[in-house]
């Protein structure tokens, strides 16, 4: 099977009723510091606060009548684990998910409030599948894989068609890149709307899997790397990787003191909460490495979920 941009517009029909339609946002200070003009789509806006909840929502709605019944299983460090479980809240479809043992601890809280069974596992890709390989055989349970899965790519994509409409034409679109979903479903719907519109990925310069599986030509392994981004640790899937290789025109990537000044700019200039993940496109255009020089460019705010503990601890001991 493959992707269309038709299929992405029939997942935005789909999903339409469920999620939000989030705003794009635009700053002076942002364009002036860059030389382009810049827009936000904000998916920290969105249910469950990333645009994860689009793909989850999409492949929920596409199950069987058995695999309701049955349920459905995941692999997560956040995000799309609270997705799948308020998709399947709404639709009345039992979640369980797979969690690393060092995920946020906002992000295991959120994930269990919808109501979803959480398992922890240790931080390793090999790790995540054999537990949810153990867990389909003895539950039965049918898999959304958190990128890997066609229809959760096309959820993903729903994002860029609305970027399209509401920020007009684009000379850039640029999102963050982890396993590869959100960064496949944008190249397929942006690639079907304006085919000369270039598709740029994102990453922590420490955990660059992508742009070195770009580079070779195949999924080079991601291996629990250190960086603030949580959401980008893990590997390529090869649906995704496949789209990446056709449709992406680069990846580019981003310090660790990069995606931090980046997510301070755009709380400060934006007032808006992002999650480092986010800020990585973001910081790959302040540092250079995407000249947006008289250009008009899309970025797609992946999620606004942060532990804000420490910070709120950390205010309250100075205030003592």
């Amino acid at each position: 099977m493959s992707l269309s941009c038709d299929d992405i517009r029939a997942a935005a029909d789909r999903i339409s009723p469920w999620v939000h339609r989030t705003p794009v946002l635009t700053a002076r200070s942002l364009d002036d510091r860059c030389g382009g003009s810049i827009f936000l789509k904000c998916e920290n806006l969105q249910r469950v606060g990333a645009f994860k909840f689009r793909g989850a929502m999409n492949a929920v709605l596409q199950l069987t009548d058995a695999e309701r019944a049955a349920g459905v299983v995941t692999h997560s460090s956040g995000n799309h684990a609270q997705a799948l479980a308020l998709a399947g809240k709404l639709a009345g479809v039992p979640v369980c998910v797979v969690m690393p043992r060092t995920a946020p601890a906002i992000k295991r809280a959120a994930t269990e409030g919808y109501g979803a069974q959480v398992v922890s596992c240790e931080p390793t890709l090999a790790d995540r599948e054999a537990t949810v390989a153990r867990l389909i055989a003895e539950r039965g349970f049918a898999l959304v894989h958190p990128y890997d899965d066609w229809r959760v790519i096309a959820g993903q994509g729903t994002a860029a068609i609305e970027l399209l409409e509401q920020a007009g034409p684009l000379d850039l679109v640029v999102t963050p890149c982890g396993g590869g979903g959100l960064l496949s479903g944008t190249a397929i719907a942006v690639k079907g709307i304006s085919p000369t519109t270039r598709v740029i990925g994102s990453e922590p310069e420490r955990a660059d899997d992508a742009r070195r599986s770009l580079e070779l030509g195949y999924i080079v392994p991601s291996e629990d790397p250190r960086t603030v981004a949580d959401g980008l640790r893990t590997s390529l899937g090869e649906r995704d990787f496949s789209v990446i290789r056709r449709h992406v025109d680069a990846i580019v990537t981003a310090t660790e003191t990069d995606i931090l000044d980046a997510m301070r700019f755009v709380w400060e200039r934006f007032k808006i909460v992002i999650e480092p993940s986010s800020a990585v496109p973001v910081a790959a255009i302040l540092n250079g490495r995407i000249d947006v020089t008289g250009k008009r460019v899309g970025v797609i705010i992946s999620g606004g979920n942060v532990d804000l503990d420490p910070l709120f601890q950390f205010l309250a001991a100075k205030s003592l």
